[in-house]
């Protein structure tokens, strides 16, 4: 049976949305965070890189959650979940499920870190730092956020979902940006479609139910 390694509060709920979306049997192996966010040692037995998520199946160990949704779907999906070779959509659904880690989220990386860091710092070194984030947040991170979000809108502008008019694993994969844009990038100021496509997955009975499985789940802000 497919094990899922799921760290709480982490990119792997998308993992067990999916698996709800497609109705595959799994089991949780569950992980809790340190106190300082990071994931423990434990998960480097399963992966050398001990991040989450990883998936364990029939003698393989996958990582990387875009790797994770194309070997679920590809293996479990029966054509679910994904549109038809050699189409528009198919591209496109290619497109986002590699684009919502490669490049929409290092933007909100780097908000989270440089928002972070003045919190973390020594006090005498504090102001320093606040002045150095501040900087990089207004001249490089919040304009290239701001573009990100505005691209987002635009795409749903042409379909519902964002590989065409069904619902698809980019969906799922693209769920975490939006999420963590709503968390600390604005997202709600100016975007209505953006609004809509996270009240849309939040009102599917399968992300109910991950989150049932997963526990309480919130993009920090």
């Amino acid at each position: 049976m497919l094990t899922v390694h799921h760290l709480n509060n982490s990119r792997s709920q998308r993992v067990l949305w999916l698996l709800e979306e497609l109705g595959v049997p799994y089991e949780i192996v569950r992980y809790q965070r340190q106190p300082d966010m990071r994931a423990p040692k434990e998960l480097r037995a399963i992966h050398p890189l001990g991040k989450s998520p990883v998936v364990t199946d029939n003698g393989n160990t996958i990582a990387e959650s875009g790797a994770i949704l194309e070997y679920v779907i590809a293996t479990y999906g029966n054509g679910r979940l994904i549109p038809q070779a050699d189409t528009p959509e198919r591209l496109r659904y290619t497109y986002w499920l590699h684009y919502a880690e490669g490049s929409a989220m290092t933007p909100l990386l780097l908000k989270l870190l440089f928002t972070l860091m003045p919190k973390r710092a020594p006090a005498l070194l504090r102001p320093l730092v606040r002045k150095v984030s501040n900087q990089a947040l207004s001249t490089l991170v919040n304009p290239q956020l701001k573009q990100h979000m505005a691209y987002w809108e635009s795409e749903l502008g042409k379909s519902e979902w964002f590989a065409g008019h069904d619902f698809s694993g980019a969906d799922i994969q693209m769920s975490f940006p939006l999420e963590a844009a709503a968390a600390r990038g604005g997202l709600e100021a100016g975007h209505p479609r953006c609004v809509a496509f996270l009240e849309r997955i939040h009102a599917r009975p399968a992300y109910a139910r991950a989150l049932e499985k997963g526990g309480p789940y919130e993009v920090g802000r």
